[in-house]
């Protein structure tokens, strides 16, 4: 099964905390670059339609994924790789101040068609790249399945009501959603997720799911709603982890259709949010956007239902 993911790359500059003497660290980063790395490293076949610059930044990037098995496709190049400068506080959670254009291209038609299209973060939501990112949406919607994470950078989401129409779009075309309570919290301030779950499902998702951190996760469809608790771990920083979340989920989901994405059973729900709540943990155990590979994932999924196992 082939995998298409559609938006930004970008250069995290990961700042040292004050007075440890430390030296910067500079990660390849960029949510749907996550998701495809993260793929990739779970040896999915993926294509990353994305903007890389020809420039240190950009190289590092490209090498990155192509040294996990990710095709990258550029749709133009601009004149500087995007970067995020990634403040840190005594919790590991990351906050980011971007420096980023988004100007897509289509490039040369594809000889096949992907089984998944996945989008997301700045590149859905940011003109006038984004219009480019909903048409190869639309163009193959009837012929894949399509995952959304807005993953919302509010620095960068201008006008609240504009933002929210535009995130609600990209909701209605996709077949599963996922995101984290803090994307909700600055979309539908003071609503509960379970309100918004039920919002986003009668606009066309069969599966929405959303991420608490260190509260788990919660996952709904017509019929279920289902949560479980987070993966124990001690976090090193939070840089990638809703990514490696949703690389986990596609993967798990793959070969799926809408139908069967929507009959999903309470059970199978559990183990999706427990195995992709494993795989933030392993990714937040260690520096920047480092997903699980397959034996990382398996054992880390195994040690955490064993212990939901004992704890219920």
């Amino acid at each position: 099964m082939s995998f298409l993911v559609i938006g930004e790359c970008v250069a995290d500059i990961v700042r040292a905390p004050a007075g440890s003497g430390a030296a910067d660290r500079v990660h390849p980063g960029g949510s749907p670059a996550n998701v495809a790395y993260g793929l990739a490293r779970l040896g999915r076949d993926v294509v990353l339609l994305t903007q890389l610059a020809d420039d240190p930044a950009g190289r590092l990037i490209a090498d990155h994924l192509k040294g996990a098995g990710v095709r990258v496709e550029i749709g133009g190049a601009p004149a500087r790789t995007p970067s995020a400068v990634v403040g840190l506080d005594a919790h590991g959670r990351a906050a980011y101040a971007f420096d980023i254009a988004w100007t897509l291209e289509t490039g040369a038609p594809r000889a096949e068609t992907p089984a998944h299209v996945h989008i997301g973060s700045i590149a859905a939501v940011t003109a006038p790249g984004a219009a480019t990112v909903l048409a190869e949406v639309e163009r193959l919607r009837d012929r894949a399945t399509v995952s959304y994470d807005p993953n919302v950078r509010p620095a960068l989401m201008g006008e609240h009501d504009v933002a929210v129409a535009r995130v609600e779009r990209c909701v209605a075309l996709s077949d599963l959603v996922k995101a984290s309570d803090e994307d909700l919290a600055w979309l539908y301030p003071g609503e509960d997720p379970r309100t918004v779950a039920a919002r986003w499902l009668a606009l066309g998702p069969a599966v929405v799911l959303v991420t608490r951190g260190a509260a788990g996760a919660l996952a709904f469809t017509g019929r279920e709603t289902v949560e479980t608790e987070a993966a124990p771990v001690a976090v090193v920083d939070t840089v990638g982890a809703g990514d490696s979340f949703m690389s986990a989920v596609l993967d798990a989901l793959a070969g799926r259709d809408r139908e069967t994405l929507a009959g999903l059973g309470a059970e199978h729900l559990t183990g999706l949010l427990r195995r992709a709540t494993a795989a933030a943990a392993v990714t937040v155990s260690r520096a920047g956007a480092q997903p699980p590979d397959r034996a990382e994932l398996d054992a880390a999924g195994e040690r955490f239902a064993l212990r939901c196992g004992r704890a219920s």
